[in-house]
């Protein structure tokens, strides 16, 4: 299955070339006239890689970039006219990957989306497995141990705690663990987070009541703590 790619730019023979380029380098071209669009693309299609122009209408890149990494790492490479040192820092800053300055050839533009998807290919195969404290869980075999102990967990406690463990220290309310979960065994209720939760606990915490690792904060959600504090 070919990788896809989506190109944000407002110039439609931007998009157009860019587009025929890449399908006609064996990618699935999709593309978008500005960010607001762009996010909606990004949602539905999931590139692995996004090329995105700075200066649009309605939506630029920087406000793309600082929305879509709230909910997504696919890699990010500006398309960018500026010449300023500080346009392309304030972009990889924001969490832009790489910058390709416009005029650009084609063929090294290829060169760096291929190095990036080579990358970003290698991140994720390191991120199949998550250590946090000590808490270690192996995504593909969904083997979960604390302190070198085995621990057996129901295929909807492991999912969640895949959640909680890739961005530990983040709080999810229970409306977001509970959307990340659909399709799994989940009734539609917010409370049966609640549940899944007081299992995990039962099942990988010493004193479920004083919890070390989920973090109960109240009046928004859970969180997995990074540390060893009590709470």
């Amino acid at each position: 299955m070919p990788q896809t790619i989506l190109i944000v730019d407002d110039k439609v023979s931007v998009t157009r070339m860019l587009g025929d380029y890449f399908t006609a380098q064996g990618f699935r071209s999709v593309v978008a006239a500005n960010g607001r669009d762009a996010l909606f693309a990004a949602r539905h299609e999931k590139p692995d890689l996004i090329l995105l122009d700075i200066m649009m209408p309605e939506m630029d890149g920087y406000d793309f970039i600082r929305a879509y990494r709230k909910e997504n790492n696919t890699p990010i490479i500006l398309l960018t006219a500026k010449l300023e040192e500080t346009d392309k820092v304030v972009g990889l800053e924001l969490g832009a990957d790489d910058y390709v300055t416009k005029p650009f050839g084609m063929a090294e533009l290829l060169a760096r989306v291929r190095a990036v998807l080579r990358r970003s290919k290698q991140e994720k195969v390191e991120a199949d497995i998550l250590r946090v404290s000590d808490v270690t869980l192996e995504k593909k075999s969904r083997v979960v141990k604390v302190s070198e102990r085995a621990v057996e967990l129901t295929p909807s406690e492991f999912d969640l705690l895949v959640i909680l463990m890739t961005t530990p220290g983040r709080v999810f309310s229970r409306s977001e663990l509970l959307e990340q979960m659909q399709g799994d065994s989940f009734a539609g209720v917010e409370r049966t987070i609640d549940v899944h939760v007081r299992n995990l606990r039962t099942k990988i915490e010493l004193e479920p009541s004083e919890p070390r690792y989920i973090e109960t904060v109240f009046g928004v959600g859970y969180r997995f703590k990074s540390d060893d504090r009590h709470g």
